[in-house]
């Protein structure tokens, strides 16, 4: 059916009558967003905005991308131009975003968060500016994620964080419950002296500990991890290019550590051995405690000197790496099972060359009564579209098994980013009844229906054990 604004179609990407009689389930599920960039302190406070263009445009590097593509000034996307003057920059690129995946997510967040049903252009931007600055002012953290019915949330936290926020929002009478995750990269970063040095020194005043060998790093890295299961923590995450295999042994770690305490230069060699070490230990720790590890692997990071500089770390200068994947991968599963200390994992790749490559690695590593021990995560940052997100369903359906997957996940630092989480649902059930329409799957709803229920909610719940709230 023809739309002037195809996401305001009740039957929005779903092609035939299985796929909208599958997502009237999808739809009844809440949602267990087990990773996302949301900052804690901005729920523990309940945090409201100026304005749409505060809520909307500020930090979503994939809208300063898209906006640096068509011709639009710094000044416009993270310079110092007015809130509504880089609103209207976003207005005025819209039309020209036609096939991108930001067209049907800004009209998604407009529809679904303030009703807004219009398509966005220069005509109708200061309509919707109005409407939704007015909207905003009954529109907090903790109201879209009742809206949403966001139950469980998983933030993104260094070890050294403090937890704080977390201990509030814990206390409140917030339905929906906030964990947070051990992210533990600075660890590794033994290359960067300053920022190996300030990191060391956060772990120390976070731990009480000095720090003064390898061993004490060690224990203090237990300590916080510690410190993070009792807060409710169950799941860690690594940000890297690519594994780093077996890793070396603790002799070699050790004097890398100590060379980089003393500012030293590290080899690569002597570089790959610490990071396999650490990660070896880190694994070591997530299984210990019955906890999910989570990689993230394949994006080449800031790629433009000058933005950098500029603008610093995530600020829309990253990309897809082409680095070897799979080898190194199994090594790593392979040494931490040999140990026995082979914890649940999700693995999420960047480049999309590495898609049947790595959901067949996860089923090397199944086992220990536990249905996907090993999850072929969902389809990450440029893969977080319907090309990607269809090409993750198809390849985990033809090398795993889709009933366990656990489905998705915003990876968002923006609280208007849920609806994605329809976006999915629409399209899985339109792959699915497709399926069902071309007679590749049996026509039984009541079963299609169960592994809807599963993917959409259920499988997290079950896999991460989290507890969500009532929501």
């Amino acid at each position: 059916m023809r739309q002037k604004n195809p996401v305001t179609n009740p039957d929005f990407l779903l092609s035939n009558d299985a796929a909208k009689e599958l997502y009237t389930v999808a739809a009844e599920q809440p949602i267990y967003d087990y990773h996302c960039h949301l900052p804690p302190q901005e729920i523990a406070q309940d945090k409201q905005w100026e304005n749409l263009a505060d809520v909307w445009l500020a930090g979503d590097h994939y809208k300063w991308r898209a906006l640096r593509a068509a011709g639009v000034s710094e000044k416009y996307i993270t310079g110092n131009a007015t809130a509504y003057e880089k609103f209207l920059a976003f207005a005025e690129t819209m039309p020209r975003l036609l096939r991108n995946p930001l067209w049907h997510w800004s009209h998604l967040e407009l529809s679904r968060v303030f009703g807004i049903n219009e398509v966005l252009n220069t005509s109708s931007a200061q309509r919707i500016w109005d409407e939704a600055n007015t909207q905003l002012s009954k529109i907090s953290a903790r109201t879209l994620l009742k809206r949403f019915r966001v139950a469980a949330i998983g933030t993104t936290d260094d070890p050294c964080d403090s937890l704080a926020h977390h201990s509030q929002i814990a206390k409140s009478d917030l339905g929906t419950r906030v964990y947070p995750t051990f992210r533990p990269d600075k660890a590794l970063a033994a290359d960067d002296s300053e920022v190996f040095q300030t990191w060391i020194q956060r772990l120390e005043r976070s731990t009480g500990t000095p720090c003064q060998d390898f061993g004490s790093f060690l224990e203090a890295i237990a300590s916080r991890h510690s410190f993070f299961h009792d807060l409710g923590s169950r799941i860690s995450d690594h940000g890297l290019e690519q594994c780093f295999g077996r890793g070396g042994t603790r002799d070699q770690a050790a004097k890398v550590y100590d060379a980089a305490r003393r500012g030293e230069l590290i080899s690569d060699e002597a570089l790959q051995a610490y990071r396999g070490y650490m990660m070896v230990y880190f694994g070591e720790l997530d299984a210990k405690r019955k906890w999910t590890k989570q990689l993230h692997l394949g994006a080449l990071r800031n790629t433009n000197s000058r933005g950098r500089l500029q603008l610093g770390a995530d600020a829309g200068y990253d990309s897809i790496g082409d680095f070897q994947q799979v080898g190194l991968l199994v090594e790593y599963l392979d040494e931490l099972d040999k140990r026995e200390s082979l914890p649940k994992m999700v693995l999420y790749n960047l480049n999309p060359s590495d898609n049947y490559a790595i959901a067949a690695a996860c089923g090397n590593f199944q086992g220990d009564g536990i249905a996907g021990k090993i999850q072929y995560g969902s389809g990450w940052w440029f893969l977080d579209q319907l090309d990607g997100m269809r090409w993750q369903i198809n390849t985990l359906s033809q090398i795993g098994l889709l009933s366990n997957f656990v489905g998705m996940l915003t990876d968002s630092r923006s609280f208007l980013s849920y609806p994605r989480h329809e976006y999915f649902r629409r399209l899985l059930c339109n792959l699915l009844g497709n399926d069902i329409e071309q007679g590749l799957l049996p026509d039984d709803l009541s079963v299609m229906k169960n592994m809807i229920r599963c993917v959409s909610y259920q499988n997290a719940v079950n896999f991460f054990e989290m507890a969500p709230g009532e929501v």
